[in-house]
């Protein structure tokens, strides 16, 4: 097994989108992930809606202009447009592309 588990088929993520922008999907990367989860655990994320994201993400997707995360729970997608999670709030989002981001 790879470093990334990828339980979500890729025909599902061939057809998904964000619900708002339309955009395309992709599978967070390590990075992104853990990004996300330490600014999760230190109380500092917020929804679309306002509200706090308390629990870690396991798997999440971002669209592909980097702007808007979803969460993945035990494979299916949570596309709803309120649970997005902006990607404005964190330092390093977008990411540079190809660039190692130090922890």
């Amino acid at each position: 097994m790879g470093l990334i588990a990828h339980h979500m088929d890729k025909r599902l993520l061939d057809i998904l989108c964000c619900p708002v922008s339309k955009r395309p999907l992709r599978p967070l990367t390590s990075t992104e992930l853990n990004t996300l989860n330490a600014a999760i655990g230190a109380g500092s994320v917020d929804t679309v809606a306002g509200e706090r994201v308390s629990e870690a993400f396991g798997e999440g997707l971002i669209t592909t202009d980097e702007k808007v995360i979803y969460r993945v729970d035990d494979g299916i997608p949570v596309m709803l447009p309120e649970q997005g999670i902006g990607t404005t709030q964190f330092p390093g989002f977008p990411s540079p592309a190809g660039v190692p981001q130090n922890p």
